[in-house]
């Protein structure tokens, strides 16, 4: 089955430059498409952080890659499937975040801690419910914990 979708918004500002790290502090705006009616975000700016589907717009299909590989190709990481990492070589090279939310100023959603760059398409977006996030104990191999030890910090 083809699913066809549409983007609802664009990020506006941020960083320009595709980056594995120092994504914390920077802040940009989902833009949300002016067809839409102000009601769609009204109760939005009662929420703390947001759930954001969003697409690697600036990679390419050629990008995808269906096989293990160590993480960022680092062989100190054991090589890993295509499902088991969150990057842009995925087969409808979709991801999630979970920004912030500072201010709702129309349809201008004003964020932080959306590691998306200047340009990408919003596919989906809705507020984060904490009943709604994972449930019993979280499990994760180490390699995340040590490759991601910057991801938020700032640059």
């Amino acid at each position: 089955m083809t699913l066809q979708i549409e983007a609802i918004g664009t990020v506006v500002g941020g960083r320009e430059d595709v980056a594995d790290d120092n994504w914390g502090g920077v802040e940009c705006i989902i833009r949300l498409d002016p067809k839409f009616p102000l009601d769609v975000v009204k109760g939005l700016d009662e929420f703390s952080h947001l759930i954001v589907t969003w697409h690697f717009s600036k990679a390419s299909p050629d990008d995808v890659a269906l096989h293990a590989r160590s993480p960022r190709n680092d062989p100190r990481w054991e090589p890993s499937g295509t499902f088991a990492h969150r990057n842009h070589r995925r087969p409808n090279q979709l991801a999630t975040s979970f920004p912030r939310l500072l201010k709702a100023a129309g349809l201008d959603l004003h964020v932080t801690d959306l590691d998306a760059v200047n340009g990408t398409l919003i596919y989906d977006l809705g507020p984060y419910f904490p009943q709604m996030g994972p449930r019993g104990e979280i499990l994760t191999p180490a390699w995340p914990g040590e490759m991601l030890r910057e991801y938020w910090a700032t640059s």
